[in-house]
């Protein structure tokens, strides 16, 4: 049978840069020549792919950003009722108000709220409004911020600065050499990195933000020695919440760390993988947006207010978030297991709520592919990294287990023979590589 979807993706390759729009999104990143790249419809935690085969949804549920399910039926209906009224006019719409109560209720130690609609323009507003605050130019940071200017102008002075900060190879092609020299990148759990920032550049680091975790946990109150830093430095701290909001806790992680930072960001999971995005602070701070010049026609289009709103409510009545670290601890418990019983060394990380094992081995990009690749003819679009979603149960995490577990049996025989994976393509990779056509 034709792969209707990797067929479709040569003709995009041939008309869009990349063959798409998200990085993370393409299918080299997945499974090269077999992924099924494109979707007929998404429902739950199942997505049917253009051949019309179904799948359950392993890896990433929209890039971590739709726990409450694909078309939650909720948040689909509060947005039929928004397009029936029309999600644009000449006036503002009044749920842009509602959310903006609704995020300063949830994060008690802000004040005000600014919206957009991805998470790369959350973080460019924050910054903009802290350095108009601050009134210094240089920044330090730690973690993964989005593709603009003020991020990627790290890899001025040497290319290789963001590779340990998540994705690697992403060079300085593009960006404006007027930032070099100006941003800093510190280590995850290693404070003496950050100070090294300040004290080489005194007095001039206005800005300190990151994630407030990725896939380890913070170790020795990181958290609010970087807090305490930044307040000793008169630097701004932001946490960039983008990818953790609302996953592990109702709210930012940093709630559950009992760290409040001067501003955060949100996105993804906000919306329940619709278009809204926020930035939140304190008054202080955030007025200075009055002072810069931030404006967007698209970002006061109603409908990612309504689907913020509906989502917000919906995840505080059921509770979601208890549901997400519960079946995540089910999934590394049953990793573990499985891993065990087949002599397969992994390691296991991540939030409970965003789990990710890795294999540790030399040739693990190899197990990896082949990992992808048997999962898919099981019924499972996978990856090593998961985020949970309310729509999985118990029914279906065993049955993922269970693949998981015929998978890693396969994977130990052909290691113990030390013979190559049988692949069907090329090697995946996890970084920006030129596509050709």
């Amino acid at each position: 049978m034709i792969n209707l979807g990797q067929k479709l993706l040569k003709e995009a390759q041939r008309v869009i840069p990349g063959g798409n729009q998200l990085l993370s999104k393409r299918s080299e990143m997945f499974l090269p020549n077999q992924w099924p790249s494109y979707y007929k419809f998404s429902r739950g935690c199942v997505v049917s792919d253009l051949n019309k085969k179904k799948y359950f949804d392993f890896a990433g549920m929209g890039v971590t950003s739709c726990i409450l399910g694909y078309a939650d039926r909720d948040i689909n209906r509060a947005i039929q009722k928004g397009l029936r009224n029309g999600a644009m006019s000449t006036l503002n719409s009044p749920q842009e108000v509602e959310l903006a109560k609704k995020l300063i209720k949830i994060h008690k130690w802000s004040d005000m709220v600014r919206f957009s609609k991805s998470g790369g323009e959350a973080c460019l507003i924050a910054i903009r409004i802290a350095r108009a605050f601050s009134k210094k130019e240089k920044i330090a940071f730690c973690g993964y911020h989005g593709w603009h200017d003020w991020y990627m102008a790290s890899n001025l002075s040497n290319k290789k600065n963001l590779d340990e900060q998540l994705l690697p190879g992403l060079g300085n092609k593009g960006i404006s050499k007027s930032f070099k020299n100006s941003i800093f990148s510190f280590n995850y759990n290693d404070i003496d990195s950050l100070e090294k920032i300040f004290k080489k550049n005194k007095n001039q680091i206005g800005i300190v933000i990151m994630e407030p975790m990725r896939f380890n946990y913070p170790k020795n109150n990181f958290l609010k020695k970087v807090k305490n830093l930044a307040k000793k430095n008169g630097a701004i701290l932001i946490f960039d919440e983008i990818t953790t909001g609302f996953h592990e806790n109702l709210g930012g992680l940093h709630l559950k760390f009992k760290v409040d930072p001067d501003m955060a960001i949100f996105g993804k999971a906000l919306g329940n993988g619709h278009p809204i995005s926020a930035v939140i602070g304190k008054r202080k701070i955030m007025d200075f947006a009055q002072k810069t010049f931030i404006s967007s026609t698209m970002w006061t289009e109603s409908i990612g207010f309504i689907a913020g709103i509906t989502a917000l409510n919906k995840m505080k009545k059921l509770n979601v978030q208890k549901n997400l670290v519960k079946y995540g601890k089910k999934i590394k418990i049953g990793w573990a297991k499985v891993a065990r019983k087949n002599g397969i060394k992994i390691s296991i990380n991540g939030l409970n709520s965003l789990p990710v094992f890795r294999f540790e081995y030399p040739n693990k990009k190899e197990i990896s592919t082949y990992f992808t690749q048997e999962m898919l003819k099981l019924g499972f679009l996978a990856k090593e990294a998961i985020a949970i979603t309310n729509v999985y149960d118990d029914k279906i995490i065993n049955k993922y287990l269970r693949c998981v577990d015929k998978v890693f049996n396969k994977i130990k025989k052909i290691q113990s023979k030390k013979e190559k994976f049988p692949l069907k393509g090329p090697l995946k990779h996890s970084t920006l590589r030129k596509i050709s056509y």
